[in-house]
């Protein structure tokens, strides 16, 4: 006696037409879509126009290094940049200065900002810095430690220590215990250090990015004290940002790979 193979044939094809149908409910769900899924899918913003950023002046050389590789990367762009202290920036800012991202020195400049709600999204430590002694070249008056400073008759200039390179000056002369009395306090650290360029100074205590940045101009000396005052550099979008988006592709760029090979070649470490 025979048996019928005729069923488990007609099994597969019912099968077969179940899947087909589940397949195009699938293909329709599918191209209907979600709005959140629509949302996901649609591409960031382009960049354009004027990006307005302000940043401590440590960071002139590597961020104006960075703004010409962020305008060759999108076309059409620019970055404007407004460099000095920190904390005068920040004052700046809270008091209606339009501007697209902040970078400071300091986590406690971002905070006169952060705490008048000025910022959109939370700053992000990029970078780090330490302090470091600049001398005349060749170091004339034989400056190897932070205790040389205070030498009679040797003039040393440092930030005000309202300025995080001043305030971390300060917390480094606190932890050898010494006291100096500079014959000026500067606003922001490239003043500090034009003073030993111009020769009106034998000393000044700045960033060694700062000493790096003035190549054969200076002679930098490391100090150990230098290692209690280490600066957490950290970077934010401003609220009300008139670009928007190009303000989010700039921090992009600072904190990518890119932007950290520029910023360790420049001498600031890694947070």
């Amino acid at each position: 006696m025979t048996r019928s193979t005729r069923r488990p044939r007609r099994t597969v094809q019912v099968a077969g037409a179940g899947a087909a149908a589940l397949l195009a409910l699938s293909a329709c769900s599918s191209s209907s879509g979600s709005p959140g899924a629509a949302s996901a899918a649609s591409p960031a913003p382009k960049p354009s126009g004027t990006v307005t950023v302000f940043a401590a002046a440590s960071l002139k050389e590597s961020f104006t290094t960075l703004g010409r590789e962020f305008e060759k990367e999108h076309p059409g762009t620019k970055v404007s940049f407004n460099f000095g202290g920190s904390d005068t920036l920040a004052a700046s800012i809270t008091g209606g200065a339009p501007a697209d991202v902040f970078a400071a020195a300091s986590p406690r400049t971002m905070a006169i900002v952060t705490d008048k709600k000025d910022t959109a999204t939370a700053p992000v430590t990029f970078v780090r810095n330490r302090l470091e002694i600049a001398t005349l070249p060749g170091n004339p008056d034989k400056v190897s430690s932070l205790k040389d400073l205070t030498r009679s008759g040797l003039k040393v200039v440092v930030c005000d220590r309202t300025v995080p390179c001043g305030a971390a000056a300060q917390k480094a002369l606190a932890a050898s215990g010494l006291k100096l009395t500079p014959v000026s306090y500067e606003q922001d650290v490239k003043s500090a250090l034009t003073k030993v360029e111009l020769r009106e100074a034998d000393a000044a205590v700045v960033y060694r990015t700062d000493v790096r940045a003035a190549g054969d101009q200076v002679q930098g000396v490391e100090f150990p004290e230098s290692a209690k005052a280490v600066n957490d550099y950290p970077i934010a979008q401003l609220k009300d940002a008139p670009n928007a988006a190009a303000a989010q592709a700039f921090i992009a760029l600072v904190t990518s790979a890119e932007g950290r090979k520029v910023l360790t070649e420049a001498g600031f470490l890694q947070p």
